[in-house]
């Protein structure tokens, strides 16, 4: 059996959720997974080369390689009422979206969810790419006039003085009623359907095991906590590890779908996405 490689950005979500499949706390038989971090924005360039097996990608990316790769049915990022969140140094203006129009905001990668999501908001801004972990600093500086934040970004804005301007989370759910999907993990389809169907398995038994071992899964995503404290960590791993990431369920799915085929609508993705989940493609 060769070595699986599984590519996951490094953040404390996704290293609870990995934590007990990098630790050798499951049984994966003959399966040996290599475990890669890497921003989101790598992985989703990577994933549209096809390079790696096993590997996050942002919805938006997943829509460019659908062809390539099937949706596990376990792992999604999924904001109920939350989500990337857009911050400036002013204070919030009562008409957001007319505020937007035309300024500089830093987004960390075109082909991410948020920046997505943000494009249906508002779709006549200057994007300006920046390393996730660096927009603060990019509005803190006056680089841009607004900075669109991801990961823990998402808890620590206030603690630098930026204000929110707004919670795509929450305007999602006001548009449709629905969480917003942000990421997702993905596998080969060219691995076949009974690796693809054990590769599965493996996964949700990792993020199983994680909720059943809390504490010490937690003290492991410490390590990509980018500065939380411990309480905060617990609260960011529990905004985006939940029921949704050990199945998408029927609500879960439908927001995948909706996103998509609003994206497709909007012109902001190139054609409508067939959306297929392990468990529907590979029976």
């Amino acid at each position: 059996m060769p070595s699986l490689r599984v590519a996951h950005s490094p953040d404390s979500d996704d290293a609870f959720m990995f934590w007990a499949l990098a630790a050798e706390k499951i049984d994966t038989g003959n399966r040996r997974y290599i475990h890669e971090l890497s921003d989101i924005e790598s992985l989703n360039r990577r994933a549209m080369a096809g390079e790696l097996e096993i590997t996050a990608v942002s919805f938006h990316a997943y829509a460019h390689v659908a062809d390539r790769y099937v949706l596990l049915p376990h792992g999604a990022s999924i904001g109920d009422r939350y989500g990337p969140r857009v911050v400036s140094k002013g204070a919030v203006p009562s008409d957001v979206r007319g505020a937007l129009a035309g300024k500089r905001i830093a987004i960390p990668g075109e082909m991410t969810t948020a920046f997505l999501t943000l494009r249906m908001f508002q779709s006549e801004f200057d994007p300006v790419p920046t390393p996730f972990d660096q927009i603060e600093e990019a509005v803190l500086g006056g680089e841009v006039d607004a900075g669109l934040l991801i990961h823990e970004g998402q808890l620590t804005y206030a603690h630098r003085g930026l204000e929110l301007w707004l919670d795509l989370g929450e305007w999602w759910h006001s548009e449709t009623g629905l969480p917003l999907p942000l990421g997702c993990n993905v596998v080969r389809r060219d691995l076949g359907e009974d690796l693809i169907k054990h590769v599965s398995r493996d996964l949700r038994a990792s993020i199983v095991f994680g909720l059943g071992h809390r504490a010490e899964a937690l003290a492991h995503a410490m390590q990509y906590a980018r500065g939380l404290t411990e309480e905060d960590a617990d609260t960011f791993v529990g905004m985006y590890v939940n029921d949704y990431t050990v199945d998408y369920g029927d609500i879960g799915r439908r927001a995948v779908r909706t996103l998509l085929e609003r994206g497709a609508r909007e012109g902001l993705i190139p054609s409508k996405v067939s959306v297929d989940f392990v468990d529907d493609a590979v029976s």
